[in-house]
């Protein structure tokens, strides 16, 4: 596959949860083939650093300070860009609850984020892409937690199990209009997301992931980046309905 496969010059992309994280590395290397990147996120100072980044590499960056939970205002920030190539429905959160002691409250919150951003994004982005007769490609992300079940992880996995189930569903029902659909599924990425232990057990949930890796080693941002580049890219033409594992197919829970 030649390197201009890669080449996004002249295309559209929208990125939500484009403040940090896997959404700022997936932005950034987006804006680095040429894509013209709209960054979509609550946190605006976030946002403001992504755009900055992109912009000092001569990229072209567009803000939009949003909640994925509102679909009028998401669906005016994909609505605005007119024409759109590729969606990166990256936004999410993470919650960890026994199942005895999981409220509706700690439900209704990751799947509205985890579940309902990504399928608004999908739905806006699609309409538009359909709409204008254009060819594109819609990245979900999933994550290696639905492929094993762990302590904690029934709101964050289940939210990401509907994911695949709207990644593969979609991607039958959009594909006669050119429009390729797949995830990727992380297993442990070192993100603001992952940070959020002591240092000390931080540490050693690193080392318990790494474990499990056949490299032997937690995953970074840029490393799903890539793997968002190449779902975006024409390297990736014949791929839809497609759950993309970065760490080795290994079922790596959160």
């Amino acid at each position: 596959m030649p390197l201009t496969a890669y080449d996004l010059t002249g295309r559209t992309a929208f990125v939500t949860g484009a403040a940090s994280g896997i959404g700022r590395a997936s932005a950034v290397l987006l804006a680095e083939a040429g894509a013209t990147v709209h960054c979509a996120d609550r946190d605006e100072q976030g946002l403001h650093e992504t755009a900055t980044r992109i912009k000092s590499a001569n990229g072209t960056a567009h803000t939009h300070p949003l909640d994925v939970t509102d679909r009028d205002r998401l669906g005016q920030a994909i609505a605005s860009c007119g024409h759109l190539d590729v969606l990166a429905a990256v936004a999410g959160i993470m919650h960890s609850s026994p199942v005895l002691e999981t409220r509706d409250e700690d439900l209704d919150r990751v799947v509205n984020v985890n579940f309902k951003g990504v399928l608004y994004a999908c739905q806006e982005a699609a309409r538009l892409m359909i709409n204008r007769g254009a060819r594109g490609s819609i990245v979900t992300m999933a994550s290696g937690a639905v492929d094993s079940g762990g302590p904690g992880l029934l709101c964050y996995g289940a939210a990401k199990a509907a994911v695949v189930q709207l990644t593969k569903t979609l991607a039958t029902e959009v594909g006669r209009y050119g429009i390729r659909v797949n995830a990727v599924a992380p297993g442990w990425i070192r993100t603001p997301m992952t940070d959020r232990h002591e240092a000390q057990a931080q540490a050693r949930i690193e080392a318990s992931m790494a474990r499990m890796s056949p490299l032997g080693r937690v995953g970074a941002v840029e490393d799903v980046a890539h793997a968002v580049l190449h779902l975006a890219s024409e390297a990736s033409s014949f791929m839809t309905g497609q759950i993309l594992r970065p760490n080795g197919g290994v079922a790596m829970p959160w």
